[in-house]
């Protein structure tokens, strides 16, 4: 018996433990207490594993891929577990930062630099005290006046992008036919489209007075208020092209809209056209009551002005201003009074009748027509602004225009008043990238309209904070194709986003259309809209002179 091993007390006893039933579904039946409250994290197969530690610290370079370890599922603060105990029970040994010694190795070289460094340092700046003072070039590209977001962190994005409202709101009833992109509008080309063919000249020219092309900085003059009529009348309303839709052409237009769709590619804005298919022919028109024709300022910028409609440097009060800044500078260059010789055309200017006696305008209508190929016949109605007496006798005819300033630091743009004399270019330069699309459209009328010459003013601001005064500082001239070249303005890629949306009006039913430009994207969506829509909307008078012309009467008039 002695030589009996007592396993009991070799060996710990064995209990068997309580297995769990689970009859209604799979998992155990009651939850233990240490993981009550504690969020569920779902779990999919798709997901990759990740390191329980990683010491090497190298997960903080692969920036690429920081959520490859996420679950699919998302992830988010309701699935995050925090164990209270332990973080309570955390404490800072010791706070105080350790100094380092000073360093030994570049005393020498500091001293040498300090030396040295009395003078002017490399890079043009004055060393005083050990302290460098930048050059004045340096200050003025450093200073957050003249680029903003200078002083921002490396990789800092900035708030996020003002969201801009569509012209028009897009209704449930219309149906969506086609988006068409920039980069495929950008890569279209239709060549060899011949110049347009004159059928009809209506209208009156005053001459231009050529002792505005002596105007400088030194010598600027003050911008008058000129009260006349302008007619933006729109392709239906225009009882000449409806007299023409009778023998000739298939297409009719506006050069005001015609230079709208050539320049799409170039605008950020939101804006709309609406076409209607009658049979084979196609009319394209602005709607009432809207601000097609009001004249955008720095759409291009890099910042383009975002302030609210009640200050006076808000998008659409810089839009009315520009646009009455323009209308006023091409009649003021113009040689005005009834002792003053005019150019008359064949027909009298047709959207008022001989016993009105109003002040209208000087302007001339041309109506052209252009053959794009497989049957397709534009006939759209173009202008001019003056005529210029040559030596030789012979009239050119102009297409005047006016840039404005209305705040450089805020623009971030160049000031006039110290560049334009001396550094014409440069002047012009920024304008062409701050206001791409706007220069495109006026060199696409002017085109279009057949002008010898583009005139363009600089109108400024006599106070940046007063926008009802403004002075002239300058003029310079050039030939439409000529700039089209020297501003990247390709005809025949204009032409070809024309046809291209023309082609695809054609293969539609009968009815009405709406092109819009997406407020935010570069894309440009055709709709199908109903017959009906925007026929509350027609004005009585059947001119279809536009919302946004009487706000620049009534800025003329101090009213707003």
């Amino acid at each position: 018996m002695s030589e009996t091993i007592n396993t009991a007390a070799q060996f710990p006893s064995f209990e068997k433990p309580t297995v769990q039933f689970n009859e209604k579904g799979w998992g155990p039946c009651e939850l233990p207490d240490t993981f009550k409250d504690v969020p569920y994290q779902p779990f999919s197969k798709n997901d990759r594993l990740g390191k329980i530690c990683d010491w090497t610290n190298t997960s903080s370079n692969d920036k690429k891929y920081q959520n490859k370890y996420a679950s699919s599922f998302g992830t988010g603060n309701q699935y995050s577990y925090y164990h209270e105990e332990d973080e309570t029970t955390f404490h800072l040994v010791d706070t105080a930062r350790v100094q380092k010694p000073p360093h030994q190795r570049g005393r020498f070289r500091n001293m040498r630099n300090s030396r040295s460094g009395r003078g002017r340092n490399a890079r043009g700046g004055l060393n005083t005290h050990g302290m460098t003072t930048l050059s004045g070039k340096n200050v003025k590209a450093r200073d957050p006046r003249h680029g903003r977001g200078m002083g921002k962190k490396f990789g800092h994005r900035g708030p996020p992008p003002k969201m801009r409202e569509s012209s028009v709101a897009v209704r449930a009833d219309w149906a969506s036919i086609e988006e068409m992109d920039f980069p495929r509008l950008i890569k279209l080309s239709l060549p060899n489209i011949k110049e347009g063919v004159d059928i009809v000249t209506c209208g009156t020219l005053e001459y231009y007075d050529k002792t505005y092309d002596r105007i400088n900085v030194k010598n600027e003059k003050p911008l008058q208020k000129i009260d006349r009529i302008v007619h933006t009348v729109t392709t239906t309303d225009d009882p000449v092209i409806r007299r023409l839709s009778k023998t000739v052409g298939n297409v009719f237009a506006t050069d005001a809209i015609l230079a709208t769709i050539m320049c799409s590619t170039r605008s950020n804005y939101s804006w709309d056209i609406v076409i209607e298919k009658v049979g084979d022919k196609v009319f394209m028109d602005k709607r009432d009551h809207t601000e097609f024709d009001l004249l955008t300022v720095n759409e291009s910028s890099v910042e383009p002005p975002t302030d609210d409609d009640s200050s006076c440097n808000s998008p659409r009060n810089l839009a009315i201003e520009a646009t009455f800044i323009n209308h006023n500078f091409s009649q003021q260059v113009l040689k005005t009074g009834d002792q003053e010789p005019k150019y008359k055309f064949e027909e009298s200017n047709p959207f008022i009748s001989e016993d009105e006696d109003i002040q209208v305008a000087s302007v001339g209508y041309r109506y052209k027509k252009w053959e794009l190929g497989s049957d397709i016949v534009l006939v759209a109605r173009c202008e001019h602004d003056g005529v210029l007496q040559t030596p030789s006798g012979e009239p050119q005819f102009m297409t005047i225009k006016a840039l404005n300033e209305w705040d450089s630091k805020l623009a971030n743009g160049v000031e006039w008043r110290q560049k334009l004399d001396t550094q014409r270019g440069a002047v012009l330069a920024n304008e062409l990238r701050n206001n791409a699309c706007k220069l495109a459209k006026w060199t696409v009328q002017a085109v279009l309209a057949g002008s010898d010459q583009l005139k363009l003013g600089y109108v400024s601001r006599i106070n940046p904070r007063d926008h009802s005064r403004h002075v002239i500082l300058g003029t310079q001239q050039f030939k439409p194709h000529e700039f089209a070249t020297q501003i990247n303005l390709s005809m025949d890629n204009a032409w070809g986003i024309l046809r291209c949306i023309i082609d695809l009006v054609m293969k539609q039913k009968d009815g009405k259309y709406l092109i819009m430009k997406d407020p935010n994207k570069p894309i440009i969506r055709l709709y199908d809209i109903p017959d009906n829509t925007f026929d509350s909307d027609d004005s009585d008078d059947g001119e279809g002179d536009d919302e946004g012309f009487q706000q620049v009467y009534n800025y003329a008039h101090n009213k707003i």
